[in-house]
């Protein structure tokens, strides 16, 4: 497992993009019996005043997952996720990624909290979609030493 010596309050994660499409949309939606139209009809969409069809909130949760899951391995743990969607994606739209570490705190034995606040914006006008908070539980070997300030 790699050490990260950098994880410190304030340290800047590398980004993760998503590239949304209509089919995924579509499949969402599906998936999780979601049947607002406004995330598979474009018309329908276009009719309630957006642009294209729109990608789900719980897909953007989805995605916040992913980067937090992602980023800390199997070892770890998610214990905590939260978000807000501010504006709007549409399908085919990239949605972009940054996690800022907010705080680095003991956990239980042998473990350590990291705390992060995550922002998720559109490729297009770089435009905040989500801005969230995670809360994620790390062995602490995870952590290099002086990873606490």
């Amino acid at each position: 497992m790699t050490v990260h010596q950098e994880l410190r309050t304030g340290s800047v994660l590398a980004p993760q993009t998503n590239q949304t499409s209509i089919t995924q949309v579509f499949r969402y939606s599906a998936a999780t019996w979601n049947t607002h139209r406004i995330h598979y009809d474009k018309e329908f969409a276009i009719k309630e005043g957006y642009p294209d069809v729109l990608v789900q909130s719980h897909l953007h949760g989805a995605f916040l997952t992913k980067y937090c899951t992602d980023w800390s391995g199997r070892d770890a743990h998610l214990m905590d996720l939260s978000l807000r969607v501010r504006r709007f994606a549409v399908a085919g739209e990239s949605l972009t990624i940054v996690g800022t570490v907010s705080a680095v705190r003991a956990g239980g034995e042998g473990r350590a909290l990291v705390d992060l606040a995550l922002v998720e914006t559109r490729g297009s006008d770089q435009e905040i979609c989500v801005e969230g908070s995670a809360t994620i539980d790390l062995p602490l070997t995870w952590l290099a030493d002086g990873a606490w300030s």
